[in-house]
């Protein structure tokens, strides 16, 4: 059956990005189930959540969890088909959603169905490879749907009942790798992993976190990409 945007749960994590709910609201605003899962923020990010998208569920941390974890505490409460696992410096439009839709309607056994990433400049960020130790990938960006072993975490539409043999994400990665580990074990689960070249989405790349201390937070990017 054709999926449609009643089957989609939309998961954002959120730390101090209370500057990208107005980017988020339009489109947001129009889907029925959404969940913020905020790591402690300090900038009015709960709130800005509650006022611009009051039919949000909001899990609010006590503490920075992390990436992953927060991911697979709205993971858990998931009852839709699909999970789109979305950024929230990530610009989605409604068209991009039923594009992605009607892929995971043409990849039934796709665990994982990702768009094209659009930088700030128009540009298309490559950011899906095959694993190193099987096939180094090179060249332009793909031109048709393919199966990749690797896809950038920033947006992803995960079908639930294909990741039940996968898991979520491993809450040992704090920031950072978690969703090359998840892509590797979908991969060696044999489970599809799908880019969808046709669904572009803009990520304005690095422009989810501002909060009051920013050079503590490059510092925290630092320590937990080389923890990872």
């Amino acid at each position: 059956m054709q999926p449609s945007l009643d089957d989609i749960t939309v998961i954002v994590v959120t730390f101090n990005s209370a500057h990208c709910i107005p980017a988020l609201t339009p489109t947001l605003g129009v889907l029925p189930h959404v969940i913020f899962v905020d790591n402690a923020s300090n900038d009015g990010t709960i709130e800005a959540v509650h006022s611009a998208l009051p039919h949000a569920d909001i899990i609010a941390n006590k503490r920075n969890l992390g990436f992953g974890a927060a991911n697979n505490r709205a993971l858990e409460k998931t009852k839709t088909r699909f999970a789109l696992l979305l950024n929230p410096d990530c610009l989605p439009e409604i068209d991009a959603l039923h594009q992605l839709l009607a892929a995971a309607a043409e990849f039934p056994d796709a665990a994982i169905i990702a768009p094209h990433l659009i930088k700030r400049n128009g540009g298309i960020e490559v950011s899906y490879r095959w694993p190193h130790n099987r096939w180094l990938s090179c060249g332009p960006a793909a031109e048709g749907p393919c199966c990749v072993g690797f896809a950038c975490g920033a947006v992803l539409l995960l079908n639930m009942q294909q990741m039940r043999d996968v898991g979520y994400f491993d809450e040992a990665f704090f920031l950072y790798y978690e969703d090359e580990d998840l892509c590797q074990r979908a991969f060696d689960a044999r489970k599809q992993i799908v880019i969808a070249p046709s669904v572009g989405i803009c990520h304005l790349s690095r422009g989810s976190v501002k909060g009051n201390t920013p050079l503590k937070a490059e510092f925290g990017r630092g320590y937990h990409h080389a923890q990872s």
